[in-house]
């Protein structure tokens, strides 16, 4: 029996792929998803940010997408999408991708999106600040970031975690991408990190591209092929800038 090869994985897609991960974590993370996208035809870069301010890992992204001999969907999770909201603007961007990511507005940070959480909404165990940075409680980071996770992988994500630095979180967006380049938006169904109904509302404001897809916020771990497919969709579908 022969598979059939879409047209556009036969070449290579005309678009590259750049992930972008959040806080806590590192770009490893992104490998079921960068190995589908591969395995599709498409070019693939993944940022790995320092994660201790934003305009750092901003800087970072900008290097990874200037690096690319074609237009560039970019992708963030979590923290991520702060990221790409930003750095979004570079010419190069045709479109950007959300995984339970935030979306902040002009003048916004994740510190302040997640100043006022609704009644009722889990709230992330993030321990306090040490030295100028973030990390999770180890013990229960399998529940509220990988509860899909496979267990073993779940408590390594947990070990290896990322110092978050305070200047990332706090750190605002002076122009979002998203007013005025295309966007797609995956929303993490069972996420206890970001929750669902505010994912919802950053992807209304943004005018994204909504899917909803049960999983934790680790749904880029546990679901590589989920989020793969809206990756490949905005690809496809991306208009060119103007």
């Amino acid at each position: 029996m022969v598979t059939a090869v879409p047209a556009f994985a036969a070449g290579g897609s005309q678009r590259a792929i750049v992930l972008v991960h959040g806080g806590f974590v590192d770009g490893s993370g992104w490998e079921g998803v960068y190995e589908k996208l591969k395995a599709d035809g498409y070019d693939v870069a993944i940022v790995q940010n320092p994660t201790q301010s934003l305009a750092g890992d901003v800087a970072a992204t900008r290097a990874v997408i200037n690096a690319q001999d074609k237009s560039v969907i970019l992708v963030g999770h979590s923290y991520g999408g702060a990221v790409v909201t930003e750095a979004g603007n570079d010419p190069k961007v045709v479109g950007l991708v959300y995984i339970a990511a935030f979306a902040p507005d002009a003048g916004e940070s994740v510190a302040t999106l997640i100043a006022n959480p609704a009644p009722g909404a889990p709230v992330p165990p993030i321990l306090p600040p040490q030295d100028g940075f973030l990390m999770l409680d180890k013990t229960r980071f399998a529940a509220s970031f990988a509860a899909d996770v496979e267990p073993g992988k779940a408590a390594f994500m947990a070990e290896s975690q990322v110092p978050w630095g305070l200047d990332a979180l706090n750190g605002a967006i002076s122009k979002p991408a998203w007013k005025v380049k295309q966007s797609w938006y995956l929303v993490a169904t069972e996420d206890k990190m970001i929750p669902p109904d505010a994912q919802r509302a950053m992807s209304k404001r943004a005018g994204s591209t909504v899917v909803e897809v049960p999983g934790s916020h680790a749904i880029y771990v546990s679901k590589p092929g989920a989020v793969a497919e809206l990756i490949e969709e905005a690809a496809q579908t991306a208009k060119a800038a103007n």
